[in-house]
């Protein structure tokens, strides 16, 4: 399986990027604008470089260009892409079955919803995209998914519909159920579910879902691993 680590502009946890990395196989890691900040400091050589490089240091990014053989792609500031976007669409050119996005959450949350938005591009194509950090792991899915108890990051998932409704969700092994329900973008409803049992199902038969795995920082410290 070829899978693509795209290392983001926004704020990363360095100790839990840089253990997701080493624990992590992938095919493809890919820098993305400031995010070649953490990999220089973290001492990971990136296989691509995007960007606009508007928030990145030129320190970084001349020390890849002098040290190491890295295809860099330079953008203009002013584009209709978000770096992290770019860094995904290069991701899918790499014929990647899997991408996972670290530094696309953090602390602005117009790139969080930016990047939320972004995932449903790979997910079109068939691949599987996650935004990840020490609490989190968000993926947009546009077809029935199967949980397991056992592979989720912590104890909540909750479920939003995004750029419509979605049609005919039904949830099963869930501590709240739903039948055959029409999820607006602008209802709640779906946030801090639990599974009751190993596995769970989503199914819905339109739209495009929002599936947020979540732990709270509290239950094992700052910040869980």
């Amino acid at each position: 399986m070829k899978r693509s680590i795209i290392v983001s502009g926004g704020d990363i946890d360095f100790d839990f990027a840089l253990s997701f990395l080493n624990e992590k196989a992938y095919s493809f890691l890919i820098g993305a604008d400031r995010g070649i900040h953490f990999l220089r400091k973290a001492g990971k050589i990136p296989t691509h470089i995007v960007g606009d490089f508007d928030s990145s240091t030129e320190g970084d990014l001349e020390y890849f260009k002098e040290n190491v053989q890295v295809p860099v792609y330079t953008y203009p500031s002013e584009k209709d892409e978000t770096d992290t976007q770019i860094a995904v669409e290069l991701a899918i050119e790499l014929k990647s079955d899997e991408i996972y996005i670290l530094g696309g959450t953090g602390s602005r949350v117009d790139h969080l919803l930016s990047n939320i938005r972004v995932l449903a591009i790979p997910e079109r194509k068939g691949i599987p995209c996650f935004l990840a950090d020490p609490w989190n792991r968000i993926r947009v899915i546009d077809k029935p998914l199967i949980l397991s108890r056992q592979e989720l990051i912590g104890q909540y998932v909750s479920l939003f519909a995004l750029g419509g409704q979605v049609e005919g969700l039904t949830l099963t092994g869930f501590k709240y159920p739903l039948v055959d329900y029409e999820l607006t973008g602008d209802n709640p409803m779906g946030v801090s579910n639990e599974i009751k049992g190993e596995k769970a199902e989503i199914f819905f038969r339109k739209g495009l879902l929002v599936v947020a795995e979540s732990r709270d920082s509290a239950v094992c410290g700052e910040p869980c691993r």
